[in-house]
């Protein structure tokens, strides 16, 4: 995982559809799962889709 995430308002970053994807030159793109557009025009502030992503589990 990158140390800093492109575009930090952009609601898929709390959304569980949403999965960071970084090839192999360091280059992260954010993957959508439950929209047939997989890649997003960013920063997105409103989206049918989004759906909470669960926070961590404290007791790993």
């Amino acid at each position: 995982m990158p140390s800093s995430l492109p575009h930090p308002t952009s609601l898929c970053h709390r959304c569980g559809a949403c999965r960071v994807i970084v090839s192999a030159r360091g280059s992260v793109f954010l993957l959508c799962t439950a929209r047939p557009e997989k890649y997003l025009p960013q920063p997105v502030h409103r989206c049918p889709a989004y759906t909470p992503a669960e926070p961590p589990d404290p007791d790993p």
